[in-house]
Formats: structure tokens, C-alpha cells, sequence
């Protein structure tokens, strides 16, 4: 059986960047995580190390660290719409989100055994809520929060699939456009007892 790592080890997994999984830590404490499989260092300049699928499961199952900023106090964290502390709309979350876009792409890059950016990757389907409303949000959508109309992804019962709601037909179009072009692929479905339509986005394979 593989050894846990060090509590070192668990404190520069759990700093890790929670889109990218971009590590920082010394030339050791990297290629010892690399030796363990839970870190990759990438083959293209400037070398960056990123979390191995295995080291964001181990970042998952820790609780935060004590010192670790919860979403709530500067972690990114993209907006699913209906939360109920959403983070404030400005610049800085422009920026952030654009980043956190821009992360993301790269990490499918790196991911993708074809290098393809523009298909989801294995880390979108295993946060397809957190994966769909940051390309909704990167594309100017915006979330559902208080009594401001916008778009609210949910999970759903289905394996890799969320629903996404909107406020009218014109946004649920806009939404689902939105998804094809960022890899997913999106249909307009109207649930059976309240007559609301939505979207069953998932994730794109080919």
C-alpha cells in the first residue's frame, strides 16, 4: 500500500490552486509528491507542477487547514447561482473568473490525451456543476442570486449531467450555446410536474 503523505505534503496539496491544481513548494518537496504519483511536472517551459487525478482526491478528502481561505474569503469558487454569500461582482471577479477560465483550458491541455482545449476533461466530470457554471460564467452569463434572474446549475440523478435553469427561453437558448461552444453538449428538456424547461448539459466526449 502506498504511504499517506507527509503532513508537508498534505499542506502544499491542499494549497494547490483548486481549478489548475498548480502546485508551489520547493524543487524537493515537488519531485517527492511526483515520486508518489501525486503530482506531474509539465513537459513544456516553465516546468509548472500540477496535482495527478490521485493528488486532487487526496486535496478533496482533507478538510481545509486551518489557515486555508474558505471560497467564502478569497478562494475562487464559481458561482452555481442562488448562493446565498455569492462573492461581489466587479473587476477582481472578472478577473478571476477569467483566470480560472484560462486555467482551466490549460489544464485540459495537459489533460486531454489528445491535448484538445476545447473538450472537458476528467476533472470537469467529476465537478460538473463547478465545471459548467465556470464557462458560463466566463462567457458572461450571470448567475442567478437574491432577486436578480440569471442561471442556476444543479446536480442531477444522471452521471454526468447537471441541469442548468435560466430565467426564459432566450437565456436557456443563450446558456446552451454557450456550453456547445465551451465542449458540452445540451438539451432542452421540460420537467414533468412544474412544466419548467431546462437544460441537461454534459460533459463532451469526442
Amino acid at each position: 500500500m502506498t504511504r499517506p503523505p507527509t503532513a508537508a505534503q498534505r499542506r502544499l496539496i491542499e494549497a494547490a490552486d483548486p481549478v489548475t491544481g498548480r502546485l508551489r513548494g520547493t524543487g524537493a518537496q515537488l519531485a517527492a509528491l511526483v515520486a508518489r504519483g501525486l503530482a506531474f511536472r509539465h513537459p513544456r517551459p516553465p516546468h509548472e507542477h500540477f496535482l495527478t487525478p490521485a493528488g486532487h482526491r487526496i486535496r478533496e478528502a482533507q478538510p481545509p487547514a486551518p489557515e486555508e481561505p474558505t471560497p467564502a474569503t478569497g478562494v475562487f469558487a464559481a458561482r452555481a447561482g442562488g448562493e446565498e454569500s455569492p462573492p461581489a461582482d466587479g473587476p477582481a471577479r472578472l478577473r478571476e473568473v477569467h483566470s480560472a477560465w484560462q486555467g482551466l483550458l490549460e489544464l485540459r491541455r495537459m489533460t486531454n490525451p489528445d491535448g484538445a482545449a476545447d473538450r472537458p476533461c476528467g476533472w470537469e466530470r467529476t465537478h460538473l456543476v463547478r465545471a459548467a457554471a465556470l464557462a458560463l460564467e466566463a462567457a458572461g452569463h450571470r448567475p442567478a442570486g437574491g432577486d436578480t434572474d440569471g442561471y442556476r446549475v444543479r446536480a442531477t440523478p444522471q452521471p454526468e449531467a447537471v441541469a442548468v435553469y435560466a430565467q426564459d427561453a432566450r437565456a436557456l437558448a443563450s446558456c446552451a450555446a454557450t456550453l456547445a461552444r465551451a465542449g458540452w453538449q445540451a438539451g432542452e428538456y421540460t420537467e414533468p410536474r412544474t412544466r419548467v424547461r431546462y437544460l441537461l448539459a454534459s460533459p463532451r466526449r469526442m
